[in-house]
């Protein structure tokens, strides 16, 4: 599964980053000057593992987008382990450091108008490996999958923000006719990128699972597929692929259709708060920023690529009131909905 895993996220990085450049390409202004492109920064880390960021700064449809793959192996200090037992709470916590293996992929696209939404997807498989059993052929501890991808728009587009989780949910409804994961992982995803600091949500959601594997209770005690023993691992992979790949059928029509609307100063300085606040989240709560910056050898750039470029915060905004545009998005991150 490893190798698998690895292969997958690789050719998915690959489709997404030529997409990407060609919907940058597609802008008038490309006529005239050759359209940016993303710098491919292959990288080798010493504890072991390598891994590529992509990343594009200063275009003409994205300000900033990174999409970073990373195939990394090495030993989890004791620190590691206990933030990950915090939502694997089956793991043991040893005092010395386990073995572990961890592949992913990881998205965050800024766009520059106002009215194209910011958008995050993450997927990945890890391994923890069995110290008291080590090497080639051994079951590993401890394996799972999660991930997800969520929508954080600057102005609310309610035909917009539906297409994005219809898309999703048919993806999740082709592994669970019931709709339990599209219901779970909604659900867990408006838990999730919640900032309780600010009594409000990053965004208007998506989907985000943890902690996925064949014996799974998600939610508290809902298995995660029916059936009692719960999907194979095979079965999952299926999963994480067909979500996955749901990402740019969700996402691109969504930016062909705002791109090029006319925007003015007070709408990109209310994209610009927006983004505040999502600075905010990734470096105060979100769990994958916090694991990174635990895990020794991290590569703090492409930990950090998730941020924009740039972003703004003003004492006691006034921006956001009831009856504005503003405040129809605030309505909605303050009470998540049901899209679809």
């Amino acid at each position: 599964m490893r190798i698998r895993m690895a292969l997958w996220v690789k050719a998915l990085q690959d489709h997404i980053v030529t997409t990407l450049e060609c919907i940058e390409a597609s802008h008038p202004s490309s006529a005239d000057t050759p359209s940016p492109k993303f710098l491919r920064d292959h990288w080798l880390r010493p504890e072991g593992g390598e891994g590529s960021s992509c990343v594009l700064t200063g275009g003409r449809v994205f300000e900033k987008a990174g999409v970073n793959v990373s195939i990394v192996h090495g030993k989890l200090p004791p620190g590691a382990q206990k933030q990950m037992r915090a939502d694997h709470a089956s793991l043991p916590v040893r005092e010395t450091p386990v073995p572990f293996f961890a592949t992913g992929i990881s998205i965050v696209l800024h766009p520059r108008n106002p009215h194209v939404p910011t958008v995050h997807l993450n997927y990945r498989y890890f391994e923890l490996e069995n110290p008291d059993k080590p090497g080639p052929g051994e079951p590993p501890a401890a394996w799972w999958f999660g991930g997800g991808t969520d929508l954080t728009p600057s102005y609310l587009v309610p035909d917009d923000v539906r297409h994005f989780h219809s898309t999703i949910k048919a993806a999740c409804d082709k592994h669970d006719g019931s709709g339990g994961y599209w219901k779970e992982f909604k659900g867990w995803c408006d838990r999730y990128f919640y900032i309780p600091h600010r009594k409000e949500s990053r965004g208007v959601g998506g989907i985000f699972f943890d902690d996925l594997t064949t014996s799974s209770e998600i939610n508290k005690g809902r298995k995660a597929s029916p059936g009692p023993e719960g999907p194979s691992q095979e079965e999952l992979f299926s999963f994480v692929k067909d979500v996955s790949s749901s990402f740019l059928p969700s996402y691109v029509p969504i930016v062909l259709r705002n791109k090029d609307r006319e925007w003015t100063e007070e709408e990109r300085r209310w994209q610009l708060l927006r983004r505040g606040r999502y600075v905010e989240f990734n470096l105060v709560y979100d769990r994958g920023t916090k694991f990174g910056l635990m895990t020794p050898g991290a590569r703090i750039e492409s930990i950090l690529m998730s941020l924009p470029e740039i972003a703004r915060w003003e004492y006691m905004t006034q921006m956001g009131a009831e009856g504005t545009p503003e405040g129809e998005l605030q309505e909605v991150l303050r009470n998540p909905r049901n899209w679809i």
